[in-house]
């Protein structure tokens, strides 16, 4: 009787790592066995106009981060746009970074990444393009407003509810969404539409809020097809939106996109 339950404890000993085993591994054993799917690398602005925003993004993505089994690195520090460390990622996101609040050093890093095949998500203010934000005399980043389509940002009308219609829904990054989407945002516009230089996802229906500067054509969510993954999403202002399971489909689409091989999806 004695020796049965010192095997009945050790069998129950077992089971109890085992099933530790399993909780910490994961349900799938192909999936996590080797670590993360990919890792996602979030620099973030650190202009108070975002902070909002960007507090509700930071567990947002986290919390994607996690459903996903994506690894994330996510901070303010501009410091850390390196080669190096961009070299240990797939998918670069630039929560609302304005384009001119990185060195010469850290655009060149990220020219290069995106140059180099991998998954770029711009994030509303990553369109801050043009030379009317730099002083006299400072080296402007073409390279990046030819990302963008060519464009240069105009003054965006007051934050207000509006209208996103989708273009495409059978892209990897769209497919899954709904026809349009009702958000309150502040609604970038820019000197022209990017159309002839990018392929469009979503636009802004103008005829649901009031424009500052009506584009007519005006997208919001495109992609540039020159280079492998590259993504720019406009919308993203209001802290809301974090909440709103679209936009969390749409990230978490736009990141799996970003981070696919170029043999799968678009």
């Amino acid at each position: 009787m004695k020796g049965a339950r010192v095997l009945f404890a050790k069998w129950i000993m077992y089971l109890g790592a085992g099933m530790i085993a399993f909780v910490l591994g994961g349900c799938s054993a192909q999936t996590h066995s080797h670590g993360p799917a990919f890792r996602v690398f979030v620099v973030a602005s650190s202009d108070p106009d975002h902070a909002a925003m960007i507090a509700q993004a930071e567990p947002f993505l986290a919390k994607m981060a996690v459903e996903n089994h994506f690894a994330l690195t996510f901070t303010r520090d501009t410091g850390q746009i390196t080669e190096a460390n961009l070299a240990n990622c797939q998918v670069f996101i630039q929560l609302h970074l304005a384009p001119f609040n990185l060195s010469p050093q850290q655009q060149k890093a990220l020219q290069g990444f995106i140059e180099g095949g991998h998954g770029w998500i711009g994030i509303h203010a990553a369109g801050l393009t043009g030379k009317q934000f730099l002083a006299r005399g400072t080296p402007y980043w073409q390279w990046f407003q030819d990302l963008m389509g060519g464009i240069v940002y105009s003054p965006h009308p007051a934050i207000q509810r509006g209208l996103v219609v989708l273009e495409d829904r059978d892209h990897p990054v769209t497919r899954n969404l709904p026809a349009s989407l009702e958000i309150r945002d502040e609604w970038y516009e820019f000197d022209r539409s990017p159309r002839p230089h990018v392929h469009v996802l979503a636009r802004a229906d103008e005829s649901t809020y009031q424009p500052n500067r009506p584009m007519g054509d005006h997208p919001m969510i495109w992609t540039n097809e020159k280079y492998r993954r590259a993504l720019y999403i406009g919308i993203g202002h209001d802290p809301a939106i974090c909440a709103d399971p679209v936009f969390a489909i749409l990230m978490q689409d736009a990141i799996r996109w970003a981070a696919s091989p170029a043999t799968l999806g678009q």
